[in-house]
């Protein structure tokens, strides 16, 4: 018998995205909070399982001809999915560092039209103008309505709903992220003072490496509330982590749900207990050995890419997982998504950032879910804190 499934909010998204307006659960299922009010938002009715399936209707085959003769023709138009929510557009976003990172996120976020204006800001004199006008001449193809400007004056930051701070060193091959405190924590200062007189209302997600490190440097610096300064990691070590296990179990990314929480870095805290293959928990497909090699792939991912390039980081990926958590501020997509936030009581811990399950919105963070961790990982959890306040020292 397989093990009771956690349903949560992210797996109601995905059924929402199918075009599902009932949602299966069967005995035994937990079904979060949030899970239930991401379900009323969506308009998905949580059934009681098991669902009789209706008979299947059988259609002549003079009828089904009829039928696709005349989708097949002019005058047919297909119905339009409806959507429940309210997708919001951004005035104007600003990208701060228009290195590998903070191109790929202006490429994207251009390319998805989720803004009127995106300001790419970078210390190099023409590298932000470049990127700008390459992103530009890209819209005569896309159709894009956005427009990109590139400037090396931080005063351009002006007037954006949300700011993505990718500036930063990256790091060598033999490097850590803990390596980069010194160097970037000067960077984040220096980025912090100006974001908290050109937009002190704006939401700001760190990117910058070591990344909860530096997102707690910029919380002091800004002196913003928990609720706007967010750490980009959760995101892209959650990527990570199902990509690892679909190639282990050879499936699609699509049949997996995993998460990963607490460090971006070596203490990162993938969550075995509640990850799922095609709705059945791991061990019920991958054996313990290919469990803890899934877990070290996705601790070790970024890693992986710095040694392959020898000079820099990792760019595409991290580009992505910083567009995701747009879509979910913007109302593109909803329910829980991993983010570093300043904890303050939640998984019993306090004033630490680190990475967790939560739901943000056009104010930035709305709540943090808390899900069913194992004794176990509670502990690599608080530990991963531990670790984060002695690199920092004395706040």
């Amino acid at each position: 018998m397989s093990e009771r499934r956690v349903i949560g909010s992210e797996l109601l998204e995905q059924a929402r995205q199918r075009g599902r307006i009932v949602f299966e659960v069967m005995p035994g299922d937990i079904v979060t909070a949030m899970a239930t009010e991401t379900a009323q938002r969506l308009g998905i009715a949580l059934l009681d399982g098991p669902i009789e399936k209706p008979a299947h209707p059988v259609t002549d085959g003079a009828t089904a001809l009829r039928r696709g003769l005349y989708r097949r023709g002019a005058k047919w138009i297909a119905p339009a999915r409806q959507q429940n929510r309210q997708v919001k557009r951004f005035g104007k976003i600003a990208v701060v560092g228009a290195g590998g990172v903070g191109a790929n996120i202006a490429h994207l976020a251009a390319n998805n039209d989720i803004a009127d204006e995106i300001a790419l800001i970078d210390i190099s004199p023409g590298m932000a103008e470049a990127i700008a006008l390459d992103l530009n001449h890209t819209s005569g193809i896309t159709r894009t309505k956005t427009t990109v400007t590139g400037s090396t004056d931080m005063a351009q930051v002006a007037g954006a709903a949300v700011v993505i701070v990718t500036a930063g060193r990256a790091r060598s091959p033999g490097m850590t992220r803990a390596d980069l405190i010194g160097v970037n924590k000067r960077i984040i200062h220096s980025v912090g003072e100006v974001l908290k007189v050109q937009v002190p209302n704006a939401i700001v997600i760190v990117v910058t490496n070591p990344l909860d490190e530096m997102t707690v440097e910029m919380l002091q610096v800004t002196g913003f509330p928990r609720e706007r300064v967010l750490g980009m990691a959760g995101t892209l070590d959650s990527s990570r982590f199902r990509a690892s296990l679909a190639k282990a179990a050879s499936v699609t990314t699509a049949d997996v749900e995993a998460i990963a929480l607490g460090s971006h870095g070596d203490e990162m805290v993938p969550v075995t207990s509640l990850a799922r293959i095609k709705g059945r928990a791991i061990h019920e497909l991958l054996s313990p050995v290919q469990i803890e090699a899934c877990v070290k792939d996705a601790i070790t991912g970024g890693g992986q890419v710095v040694a392959l390039k020898k000079s820099g980081s990792a760019t595409i990926a991290p580009a992505h997982s910083s567009v995701e958590l747009l879509d979910h501020i913007r109302g593109a997509k909803c329910g829980s998504v991993p983010v570093s936030v300043m904890l303050n009581g939640e998984f019993g811990l306090n004033n630490v950032v680190l990475g967790v399950p939560a739901s943000i919105g056009m104010s930035g963070l709305l709540e943090v879910e808390q899900m069913p961790l194992t004794d176990h990982e509670l502990q690599l959890l608080a530990s991963a804190a531990d670790s984060i306040r002695q690199r920092l020292g004395p706040q």
